[in-house]
């Protein structure tokens, strides 16, 4: 297994528990929840929401990564972000990650007190982010991608779709540490609904131990996703709690150590159960 990780003075101890990734989407048209928390006291309050429910990490992003998403300005991602990690950071005590795939983002985040990045693009979008990162000295969330958000769902032409998520996420953690980037600080993040169709994104919870073998902790990020909603029939991104909470599942037993969730309060007893069964220690 990886080294543990300290943020803001908690102990990640991977293998021994899973954990949760808080989603706070401050953007206007994310696809479950865009709208709702694009201001500073909606943010807070749900951030604050968040930990309450269980959540380790708290993900800010400011930029809309959902299929066809626009891409906005480097000066409306940082107006958006900025002021939320800020009043994050005088809020609550809990290690804060800022989804982003600009280094001038990541580098003002950080400046203000964030202690994550966490990049969809894997440090490809912005040749600055994997050197800034390094300089920033933070973790960073490196995830497979085709394309972009706007065309990658016309990308999902793969030969062999693991080994090619295997080789791009083992070519960026070369990257990462040429440029010198602690490997003990990269997380490595499968990509699930990223230039992926539906039997894609069952194909990488089946498969998903064969990431194991780059020694690096794996974020997975099914949360109220598309597949789910083809499985269930459901068109409403947020009545897919129970759907999201079978792939955590799935997830956990293959091998996943944070997933990235909407619903905290509810896969927090997904995951407490799931890991006394599958890591063998019920809780204290």
């Amino acid at each position: 297994m990886p080294n543990n990780l300290i943020l803001r003075g908690r102990c990640f101890q991977w293998g021994q528990q899973t954990y949760l990734m808080g989603v706070l989407n401050v953007t206007p048209d994310s696809f479950s929840d865009g709208g709702e928390f694009n201001n500073l006291h909606g943010a807070v309050a749900q951030a604050k929401a968040l930990v309450a429910a269980g959540a380790d990490i708290i993900d800010v992003g400011g930029q809309s990564t959902r299929p066809g998403a626009e891409q906005i300005t480097l000066e409306e991602e940082l107006q958006r972000v900025l002021p939320v990690v800020q009043a994050l950071r005088s809020e609550i005590d809990l290690p804060v990650s800022v989804d982003t795939t600009r280094a001038e983002v990541a580098k003002a985040s950080v400046a203000i007190g964030a202690d994550l990045i966490n990049d969809i693009s894997g440090g490809t979008f912005d040749p600055q982010m994997l050197p800034t990162v390094a300089n920033l000295g933070v973790p960073i969330v490196l995830m497979h991608i085709r394309g972009n958000p706007q065309n990658m769902q016309q990308q999902t032409d793969y030969q062999d779709l693991m080994a090619e998520i295997y080789n791009f996420l083992a070519q960026q953690i070369t990257a990462a540490t040429a440029v010198g980037i602690d490997q003990q600080k990269i997380i490595i993040d499968p990509g699930i609904g990223f230039a992926k169709n539906y039997e894609q994104n069952l194909e990488i919870f089946r498969r998903l131990q064969s990431l194991k073998t780059l020694k690096c902790p794996i974020l997975v990020g099914p949360s109220r996703k598309s597949f789910i909603g083809r499985i269930l029939n459901q068109p409403d991104a947020k009545a897919r709690v129970w759907g999201t909470a079978a792939a955590c599942c799935a997830a956990i037993f293959h091998g996943a150590d944070i997933l990235r969730v909407h619903d905290v309060k509810e896969m927090r007893d997904v995951l407490l159960v799931t890991d006394a069964i599958y890591r063998h220690s019920a809780p204290d």
